[in-house]
Formats: C-alpha cells, sequence, structure tokens
C-alpha cells in the first residue's frame, strides 16, 4: 500500500509540474508565423507553427496560431465538411489552453480569442444561439482581464470591438444584450480599438495586422466615417498584394464605398501564391466589379465561378439574384429565369441580402431595366452614367408605385454622391412620402441618408430626428441592418 500511495503521489507530482510548465512565449518564430497567418498566407503560417510546437511543446501560443487558421478558413469558405473536421478542435484547445498558467494575462486572452473564433464560425453555419453564448464568454473573460492587466494591450482590440459593436445592436435585438449582460458604446470601444491599432506597444506591433483589418470595419460600419477608413489603407500603407486579409478588406469596403474600379485593381494585384487560402470570395466580388461597370458577361463568368466553388451558405441568393440580374440585362431571360430558379433552392436567410433575393424571386417580377442600369451604375460608382440613364425622365414615365418609389429614391442617390446634397434631401423626403408605409427599403434608407446629410453638417437635432424615422419604419427590406446604421447614427449624434 505504502508502494502504490507514494507512486500516486509521484504522478500527482509530475502532473502538476507538467501543468506549471506550460508557458506563453509569443516568440519569434510565433511572431513570425502569425504575421504570415494574418496575410491569408496560411501554408507558410502552418509551416512555422508546426516548428514553433518543435521548439517548445509546452508553448501554448501555437495553439492560438492554430485557432486562427481554422478560424480563417471556416469563416471565408464555410465548408460543411471542413466544419465536421475543424469545429471540433475548438473545444479541444479551450480545454488545453485552460491547463496553462492562470497568472499570466495571455491565459483568459488566449481563451478569449477561441470563444470569438467559435462564435463567428457558429454564425457562419446557422448556430446563433450557440454564437450569443460563446461571444458572451469572450466578452466576460476580456473584461476580467482587463480588470487584472489594465496594462495588457492585446485586451483593448478586441474588447473595444465589442464594446463599440454592441452599442449599435438593433432593437429586435435588444433582448440578447439584455440577457447576455452586455453593455456598450461606440465612443468607449472606438477609442480602445484606435489606441491600440496606432500603438508603439510590442504586442500591439504582434497584432497589427488584425488591427489594420479590424479598424477599419469599425469606421466604417460603426462611426460612418467611410473616406477615412479607405484613407487608412493609404496611411498605414498596407500591403495589399501580399497581405490578402488587408487586400480583401480594402476591396469589400471599396466595393461598399462604390469605388469599385480601385477595388477591382487591387483585388487582380494580389499575390497568386499557392500558400495563401483559397477562397471563392474573390469571384464573389470581383463578380459585384464587373456587374456594377454593367461588364456583364464578366459578372456572369465570376458569379457563376463563386457558384460553383462556394460551399457555404451566405450570399448564395444574393449571389445567385445578381446573377439573375446579368442574364435578364443582356436578353437572356432563359438562363435568367435557371438563376432566378436556384435562389429558392440554396443557401440561407441569414443576411438582409438574402432575405431581398429570396423576395424577389418569390414575386416572380423583374425590375425595370432602365431602373436596374441605373442602379448597378450607382453602386459601382459610376454616377454622371447614372443619372444620364435617368437624365430627362420623371415619376410619371413609371407605371408601377414601386417603379415610382425606387426612381424617386435612385435620383436622390445619385445626386447624393455626386455632392448635390440639397437636391438630394428634396427626393429623398419625397421617397419618404412615396414609401414609409411600403415594404421595399427605399423610405427606410432615404431617412438614413438624410440622417447623414444632416450629421455631416453638424445639425444632430436633425439628424436624429431621421434617423429615428428610420428606426420606426417597420416590416421593410434590410430592417435589420438599417436599424443598426440609425442606431450608430444616433448613439454618434448622443456622443455615446
Amino acid at each position: 500500500m505504502k508502494f502504490k500511495s507514494l507512486l500516486v503521489l509521484i504522478l500527482v507530482i509530475l502532473a502538476l509540474r507538467a501543468d506549471a510548465e506550460k508557458v506563453y512565449d509569443f516568440n519569434s518564430t510565433c511572431q513570425q508565423a502569425f504575421q504570415e497567418i494574418t496575410k491569408l498566407k496560411l501554408g507558410r503560417g502552418i509551416a512555422l507553427v508546426e516548428k514553433a510546437k518543435q521548439q517548445n511543446p509546452d508553448n501554448l501560443i501555437p495553439l492560438l496560431l492554430e485557432d486562427y487558421i481554422d478560424f480563417f478558413i471556416l469563416f471565408f469558405n464555410e465548408d460543411p465538411a471542413d466544419f465536421k473536421i475543424r469545429n471540433p478542435n475548438f473545444n479541444n484547445r479551450l480545454a488545453l489552453l485552460e491547463k496553462g498558467p492562470k497568472s499570466s494575462p495571455f491565459y483568459n486572452f488566449c481563451l478569449s480569442m477561441v470563444r470569438v473564433h467559435k462564435s463567428a464560425v457558429a454564425i457562419k453555419f446557422g448556430q446563433t444561439w450557440s454564437a450569443g453564448w460563446e461571444i458572451r464568454k469572450a466578452y466576460l473573460l476580456l473584461k476580467e482581464n482587463q480588470k487584472k492587466y489594465p496594462d495588457f494591450q492585446p485586451n483593448q482590440l478586441m474588447s473595444g470591438a465589442l464594446i463599440a459593436a454592441i452599442g449599435t445592436i438593433p432593437s429586435s435585438y435588444r433582448w440578447i444584450v439584455s440577457l447576455f449582460g452586455f453593455k456598450g458604446s461606440i465612443v468607449e470601444g472606438m477609442n480602445m480599438v484606435k489606441n491600440f491599432t496606432f500603438s508603439n506597444d510590442p504586442l500591439a506591433k504582434i497584432f497589427a495586422n488584425e488591427a489594420a483589418f479590424v479598424y477599419p470595419y469599425l469606421l466604417f460600419y460603426i462611426e460612418n466615417k467611410k473616406d477615412e477608413a479607405l484613407a487608412f489603407v493609404n496611411q498605414k500603407k498596407l500591403d495589399l498584394v501580399h497581405n490578402h486579409l488587408h487586400c480583401f478588406m480594402a476591396a469589400n469596403l471599396a466595393i461598399n464605398h462604390k469605388q469599385t474600379a480601385l477595388a477591382g485593381t487591387w483585388m487582380l494585384s494580389r499575390d497568386k501564391h499557392p500558400e495563401y487560402l483559397k477562397t471563392p470570395v474573390w469571384d464573389f466580388e470581383m463578380g459585384f466589379v464587373k456587374l456594377y461597370h454593367l461588364e456583364l458577361p464578366e459578372a456572369v463568368k465570376y458569379l457563376e465561378q463563386y457558384q460553383k466553388d462556394f460551399k457555404g451558405r451566405f450570399y448564395v441568393k444574393d449571389a445567385y439574384n445578381k446573377l439573375s440580374w446579368a442574364y435578364y440585362l443582356q436578353g437572356n431571360q432563359a438562363a435568367a429565369n435557371n438563376a432566378r430558379n436556384e435562389i429558392l433552392k440554396k443557401g440561407a436567410l441569414d443576411s438582409d441580402a438574402d432575405k431581398k433575393a429570396q423576395k424577389d424571386a418569390k414575386a416572380k417580377t423583374w425590375p425595370n431595366p432602365i431602373l436596374l442600369n441605373a442602379r448597378l451604375l450607382s453602386d459601382g460608382g459610376y454616377h454622371k452614367e447614372a443619372l444620364g440613364i435617368l437624365y430627362g425622365k420623371s415619376i410619371e414615365q413609371f407605371t408601377t408605385e414601386e417603379d415610382r418609389l425606387e426612381f424617386t429614391y435612385r435620383v436622390a442617390r445619385i445626386y447624393d454622391d455626386l455632392g448635390r446634397k440639397d437636391d438630394a434631401i428634396k427626393y429623398y423626403q419625397t421617397a419618404i412620402v412615396l414609401g414609409e408605409n411600403r415594404k421595399e427599403y427605399y423610405a427606410a434608407r432615404a431617412a438614413l441618408q438624410i440622417g447623414q446629410i444632416y450629421e455631416e453638417r453638424g445639425q444632430k437635432a436633425l439628424a436624429i430626428t431621421y434617423y429615428q424615422k428610420c428606426l420606426d419604419m417597420e416590416d421593410h427590406e434590410y430592417k435589420d441592418s438599417l436599424d443598426q446604421r440609425a442606431k450608430s447614427g444616433i448613439s454618434r449624434c448622443k456622443g455615446e
């Protein structure tokens, strides 16, 4: 019995010693690996992670790096086969990371980042409830870490991003905020992210690639500083050729800021080395670039390739909708109908764009070609060409209420983009009158745009009035995303 007891004691001591030897060492090899991973150059990143594991099997940082790899693969490609293989890795890593020294600020930080990754992936695969709980756990871990280690810079990036985003959650999801105990503030969150992004702290430098991805998105969507978000690319001299993560961010924001020609140039100039993550996302984005310039055969080529290669759920319906438009404008009605039929069969309804595509497909009516051409050119940033299509036309020339509403809204958006703000406000106000009780998004978006114009002019009380008008409109397309942007506007105007 004494021998057995001694043996058990020795095993316990060895186990405790093994735990005590675990370390968080973001050494030079790990830093090199992280730089490659956050360029989406995953082949090189994986090789460096393996090297780091061989150098010190007790170092836990390689687990975090492997988590980033799984996250990027699953987030961008959404392949169910990959999900089946890689998703269990998140829980396995959490169990291993919990064996690390709790006295290190990296303990809670690493656990929180894995939970953030797990949450984002869960959303992509339709597990919304699970995603909510994971982000709550991540939020609490970061909050605790901030209290324990206020000078630990990596806390700032994700904490700030979460705090800023939580401050803009639409009213339809406010119950989640209350249930999970979240507290949001755009001002506080953005200050944290900005300070981290421009910090000279050595640890902030390690996470610089990630910060340069997150910060512009928050500028663009949370603070509505779209020009500033794109200017950041030049300010930071981001390498859009050799860093695919930054190239995607810059091109995606440029497309959404109606600078599609610039986005296309960036994407076509990126390094095509096979060690980078292979993702159909590039075809999706290039399809939009070509469609918005009415390069219809090219748009068809990219969008069809995307549908062939992409295995996920998000924006599948939207891509088929855009493909149907390209065929429709070419006069190929049979192919347009086939693409529209696919909308009803494939993809999911998680995004507002996919919901809109589904609605259009069920309606079995096609857009007015004049308005559609003007819309696409306007969305691409070709405002004078778009205005030229509508020049000389009046609301009386359109026979349906929806077309009259869209014509009014479309003229307003083009004037807005051309800097003719007073003309834009006049047409936006007409669009609100025509559409505030309809299900199309035009009236709500018109109210949002007027709010933004008045906010830019410093007339914050008027801006809030129109942001609230946007929020007050019910049961229309893009409700969640428009509410989020209106709520952001109100928070900005109030300095919250």
